[in-house]
C-alpha cells in the first residue's frame, strides 16, 4: 500500500498552514492555519473494507516542568512519549483521497465536535484534550485533526507518523469518546496493510536532530 501527500514530504517539515502554532520572533508561538493535510493512497489489499488514518508525535516530553519556560530548554536526553494529533476512523473502501482541510481548517477554540467527522467517518480524541486540561479559555474535547504545537524550548525537531491503515471491516470497534489508544487496540486481527508518511517540526530555530 503506498501513501503520499501534496502537503507533506518525507523526512521534510510539515507546512505552517498545517500546524497548529507557528514560530514568533517575539512571543516565540503564534496559532497557525491548522488545516488537514491532504493525503492520497494506492495498492490496496483485497478484502478492505475500510480505512484508519492516525498521526502521533513521538518526541513529546515526557515531563513537563521545562516546557515553555522562558528561562529553560527542554533537554534532548529527556525521555519522549506519544502524542496524538489525528485519529480518523471507518474512512470508506472507496475512498482514495482526503483534500488540503477536509478534516480541519483552523484553530476551533474547545475542540472540534465528534464522534461524528466529516465525509462520513468518525474522528477520536487528540492529546490536545489532555494539554489544555485546566485552561478555562482552551478546555475541551479535541476530537479529529489538530496539527503541531511542539515546545518552542525544545532543543530537538519533532517527528510526526502519518499512518494509513486497511481493514477488514466497515467500522471500527469503538464508541463514544474514544481515542487513539482504543483504535489501535480496536485493530488487532484487523489490519491487512499499513502504510506510514513521517515528516518534522519545530517552533524553537534552535531544535537539532537527535
Amino acid at each position: 500500500m503506498k501513501l503520499w501527500s501534496q502537503d507533506i514530504k518525507p523526512n521534510e517539515p510539515i507546512p505552517e498552514y498545517c500546524a497548529f502554532g507557528k514560530y514568533h520572533p517575539k512571543s516565540h508561538v503564534e496559532l497557525s492555519d491548522n488545516k488537514s493535510p491532504h493525503l492520497a493512497w494506492d495498492e490496496i489489499p483485497d478484502g478492505t473494507q475500510s480505512f484508519v488514518i492516525i498521526c502521533h508525535d513521538s518526541d513529546v516530553p515526557s515531563q513537563g516542568d521545562d516546557v515553555n519556560q522562558a528561562d529553560r530548554t527542554v533537554p534532548a536526553d529527556l525521555p519522549r512519549v506519544d502524542f496524538f494529533h489525528w485519529v480518523q476512523i471507518d474512512l470508506p473502501t472507496d475512498m482514495r483521497e482526503v483534500a488540503t482541510g477536509a478534516f480541519s481548517d483552523g484553530i476551533t477554540v474547545k475542540g472540534k465536535p465528534g464522534p461524528e467527522g466529516p465525509l462520513g467517518t468518525r474522528q477520536g480524541l487528540n492529546n490536545y484534550t489532555q494539554w489544555f486540561e485546566g485552561d478555562t479559555d482552551m478546555s475541551g474535547n479535541y476530537f479529529g485533526y489538530d496539527g503541531p504545537c511542539p515546545p518552542w524550548n525544545d532543543s530537538i525537531v519533532h517527528h510526526y507518523h502519518f499512518t494509513l491503515y486497511a481493514l477488514d471491516c466497515e467500522t471500527c470497534d469503538v464508541s463514544g469518546n474514544f481515542d487513539g489508544t482504543a483504535v489501535l487496540s480496536a485493530m488487532e486481527g484487523h489490519i491487512l496493510a499499513q502504510a506510514q508518511l513521517t515528516a518534522t517540526y519545530k517552533i524553537n530555530p534552535a531544535a537539532t536532530e537527535l
